[in-house]
Order: structure tokens, then C-alpha cells, then sequence
């Protein structure tokens, strides 16, 4: 959901000023962020990934409305039904801190769009196998010094590149987690159609790395680091 030009919108959106009011909610997969937009049309709850950037607060702007949909999903032993717009765009012009009741105007608000993601997709189970006996240990294979020769043993899958990075350096798992943005310019532009598990991560990631996101140009620069006085 970056800022989009005129000749990029959809003939079906419509651009509409409003505020745009994030709350950050602490959840069991950790922190994530809701939205209500307040424009002319009406409010509508806005739960895309990109939100996921930006702290907390009112933010005034343009805001481009791809579509709005009424949706309902359980919460405690009921439903809840609210109206969503999915935005395709918007260009921010300044931020304010939410009053009290403000912030508690979301305290109904505790699903977690993650969690909303993943329900749409069956839980499988997986059964448990029958109890055999323990195969004995494979002799372990000595590595060749030669890179050309493959020393895996027969009938075992190599590590995917993901399970190799994990225990790697901590260079390695960033470009693991950044994928075609690593090495990472002094200003970087998240890509909010990934998946939002990783979206997540490369955003806690940046933030140990000294970046700070500029909610106006929407890209996350690496701050200058404080010169001894």
C-alpha cells in the first residue's frame, strides 16, 4: 500500500481525505496494529500490513479506497461485525498522540489480523506415528575439502537454503529475512504484499538496526548515529 500516482489508480478506486487512527495491541504473537479511518464517506476499520509500520497515533491525509466490505469474525462467545475499507494508497501529512478514550475506543479490538489469516486455512493434525523401533545412528560422514564433491548421504535431503541461514551468521539470516532488499540501502521500502509474519520480522529487525520510519515518504532510513559531545 505505497503512495500510488494518478495514472496507477484503479478506475474503481476513489481518493477522500480523513484521519487515519492506529492502536498498537499487545497480542500472543506480539505487538499489531489496527486502524479506523474517519473520512466524509463514513469510518471504517483498515487492517492491511502496511499499518504494521507505523506507530501509533492520528494521522491526516488522502487516503485512495481500493474497496468496502463488511466482515464478521468470532470474538469471545460472539461475533463481531464491522465495515473495512482496503486502501491502495495514501499520503500522510502529520501525526498526533490518541487521548485515553481514544485508545480505549479499540479495547473490543483484540484479533489479531495474523491470527484472521492463518483461520482461513484448515488446521491439519498431524497423526502420530506408530511406535517402532530406534534405527541405528548413520555412521557419520566426513565433509571432503573438495566443494565439488557432494558428501550428503544417499536418501537425505540437503538443508533448504532457509534451514542453512537460520544457524548461519546473523548476516546470513538478514539477508535471509530481506530477501532482494539486502544488502540494505540508507533507505528502504518494505514490500507489504509479502506475507505479514515476515513483514513483521523485517520491521523488528530494522529498528535493532537503527532505522526509524518517516510515516511522510513512507521508507524506513538509517538514523546518524549520536557524535560524542
Amino acid at each position: 500500500m505505497a503512495a500510488t500516482s494518478a495514472s496507477d489508480k484503479s478506475a474503481s478506486s476513489i481518493v477522500v481525505p480523513g484521519q487515519l487512527t492506529l492502536r498498537t495491541i499487545r497480542g500472543k504473537n506480539g505487538p499489531f496494529t489496527v486502524g479506523r479511518l474517519a473520512t466524509h464517506l463514513g469510518t471504517f476499520e483498515v487492517k492491511d500490513p502496511e499499518l504494521e509500520q507505523y506507530p501509533e497515533g492520528k494521522y491526516d491525509g488522502e487516503f485512495i479506497i481500493r474497496y468496502i466490505f463488511p466482515k464478521s469474525y468470532p470474538v469471545g462467545g460472539g461475533m463481531r461485525f464491522e465495515i473495512r475499507a482496503s486502501l491502495d494508497g495514501m499520503t500522510l501529512y502529520d501525526i498526533d498522540k490518541l487521548s485515553r478514550d481514544e485508545a480505549r475506543s479499540f479495547a473490543t479490538q483484540d484479533l489479531d489480523p495474523l491470527d484472521e489469516e492463518l483461520g482461513a486455512q484448515p488446521a491439519v493434525t498431524p497423526a502420530k506415528p506408530a511406535k517402532t523401533s530406534r534405527p541405528a545412528k548413520p555412521a557419520p560422514v566426513q565433509a571432503s575439502a573438495d566443494p565439488l564433491v557432494d558428501t550428503t548421504p544417499f536418501g537425505v535431503d540437503a538443508p533448504t537454503p532457509a534451514t542453512a541461514t537460520a544457524s548461519g551468521s546473523t548476516e546470513e539470516g538478514d539477508a535471509a529475512l530481506f530477501g532482494l532488499l539486502w544488502p540494505l540501502d540508507e533507505s528502504v521500502k518494505l514490500d507489504s504484499t509479502i506475507d505479514r509474519r515476515t513483514l513483521r520480522a523485517q520491521i523488528a529487525r530494522l529498528s535493532k538496526l537503527g532505522y526509524a520510519l518517516d510515516f511522510k515518504t513512507q521508507e524506513w532510513s538509517r538514523q546518524a548515529e549520536l557524535q560524542p559531545a
